[in-house]
């Protein structure tokens, strides 16, 4: 495999195993996901990257991906100094008091009937939207849902690792 041409990504493919891990343990926190892609470095570009996080999300287990999922603030709810899921939920932010309180009360009848927060890669999308969305999704069966969780973990994982290689971030 010949070394990448991005100095973020070769840099990232040169750290030390501790580094690295904090660094994609960042983008998905789940421990397994994070070996997997740890095991196959170095990766000659970013795509690459990404298709083995598809691959890793797609086999992770129930309990991996429960402590995934568990790793995401509830919607409209991020944690204070949690910069990257403020950034990826800006449309929350920037909706009404009306449509966030609408959100936050189906997030939550949401959280009691599947056991967990509502996980959608909200990039880019408005409060209306995802509010919309969770409105959609809360009458799925639990094996619907957890198709379509497993599906939004991927995109939230391949945008984040996009994100760091891109912007630099990836230098542990």
């Amino acid at each position: 495999m010949r070394p990448s041409t991005d100095p973020d990504l070769a840099q990232f493919n040169a750290a030390d195993d501790n580094a690295a891990h904090a660094v994609l343990h960042e983008v998905c926190a789940s421990e397994e996901w994070c070996a997997t892609l740890l095991a196959r470095r170095p990766y000659p570009d970013s795509e690459t990257l990404s298709g083995a996080s598809d691959d890793a999300t797609a086999r992770l287990g129930p309990a991996e991906l429960a402590a995934a999922v568990a790793g995401h603030p509830p919607l409209g709810r991020p944690s204070a100094g949690d910069a990257v899921s403020a950034h990826e939920q800006l449309g929350m932010t920037e909706a009404s008091a009306q449509v966030r309180a609408e959100t936050i009360e189906l997030d939550r009848a949401y959280r009691r009937r599947f056991g967990h927060v509502f996980l959608i890669c909200a990039t880019g999308l408005s409060g209306e939207q995802l509010r919309d969305a969770v409105r959609a999704r809360i009458g799925n069966t639990p094996e619907r849902e957890n198709e379509i969780v497993r599906t939004e973990l991927a995109r939230i994982n391949r945008v984040r690792l996009t994100r760091l290689v891109t912007e630099g971030a990836l230098r542990p």
